[in-house]
């Protein structure tokens, strides 16, 4: 992707489904609140994804700052809301991958980066077929655009989708997204026809296609069980699913009171069985101790600025 094209994609952003129109270029902000320039908060080795993605050395996990989607609940608010990252040059982040792959890392883990896109395309493009040889996977919300996933088409071997709801209602309350359901299922067809069916080499790890993540939320079992059904009718064994129950409360919001509250061992046992009986044999499941805010990693620059050291404390 050129310049000019970049540009244009910025000057009247439509990336998301949001599609707010802003024109970054001049300093507008959207919904996710990014600009015209990248911004990260820590690149590093991650131990905590899927055994498939982390393997042995961890996963070499680029955290963007900013966020379309906007959970109330989010685990990440600090760069997804809050401010919390650093600006780079696309040249900068291609060194970036470079450095985590030097470090080890299986693959290159973009976490929430599709409302930088553009950028990220020219950044992928520096380094893939040449120096960048581990597989690169997008960590993204689900709430995507197919368009928007079309630019990454032959620099993404493995797509990591969350979906989040299959009920709109619940989507609207607490994301302001009555049409993820349907707008999540779509972005995912389009990964899947770029990515095919899900790989896993014999070393354990992922090569390529979907892992599709569902995250448990607290009175929410009924609409998880949804989320399964339409998963699995959908794409069958062609992808891996990932049942979460690391749901952690991270505050308390009188608009909000079910999200004060743990989901309940038991309800999580429920789905599982459910996924279990409805034929699904690819599929992660997590333990209890999952839930704890001590698997957020610390968003502190590292990894970010030439060196990799972290940003002095605020």
């Amino acid at each position: 992707m050129d310049e000019a094209a970049c540009r244009a994609l910025l000057s009247n952003c439509t990336l998301c489904p949001r599609c707010c129109r802003v024109d970054r270029m001049r300093g507008q902000r959207g919904c996710c609140g990014a600009g015209d320039t990248l911004r990260a908060a820590r690149a590093a080795l991650h131990p905590w994804e899927e055994p498939c993605i982390s393997g042995a050395r961890g996963s070499g996990t680029v955290f963007f700052s900013h966020c379309a989607l906007g959970c109330v609940y989010c685990q990440n608010a600090r760069i997804s809301r809050g401010g919390a990252g650093e600006k780079i040059s696309v040249s900068r982040l291609a060194e970036i991958f470079l450095e985590l792959q030097a470090q080890g890392a299986h693959n290159i883990n973009l976490v929430t980066p599709t409302h930088y896109a553009p950028l990220v395309v020219r950044a992928l493009e520096k380094v893939r077929g040449g120096a960048l040889c581990i597989p690169v996977l997008v960590n993204c919300g689900g709430y995507e655009k197919p368009e928007t996933v079309r630019l990454f088409e032959g620099l993404v071997d493995i797509w990591l989708p969350d979906y989040k709801y299959a009920d709109g209602e619940l989507a609207a309350r607490y994301s302001a997204a009555r049409d993820y359901p349907q707008t999540a299922l779509l972005a995912i067809d389009e990964m899947v026809r770029q990515a095919g069916p899900a790989v896993v080499g014999p070393d354990g790890l992922m090569k390529g296609g979907v892992l599709i993540r569902h995250l448990l939320l607290p009175g929410a079992l009924a609409q998880s069980l949804r989320a399964v059904d339409t998963l699995y009718g959908r794409y069958g064994d062609g992808v891996i699913l990932s049942l979460m129950s690391q749901y952690t409360p991270m505050g308390r919001d009188p608009r909000f009171p079910m999200l004060a509250r743990r989901v309940p061992q038991s309800h999580y046992e429920a789905l599982v069985r459910h996924a279990a009986a409805l034929g699904v044999t690819r599929c992660y499941v997590q333990e209890g101790t999952s839930a704890d805010a001590a698997f957020i990693p610390p968003f502190n620059g590292e990894g970010i600025r030439e060196g990799g050291k972290p940003s002095p404390p605020m």
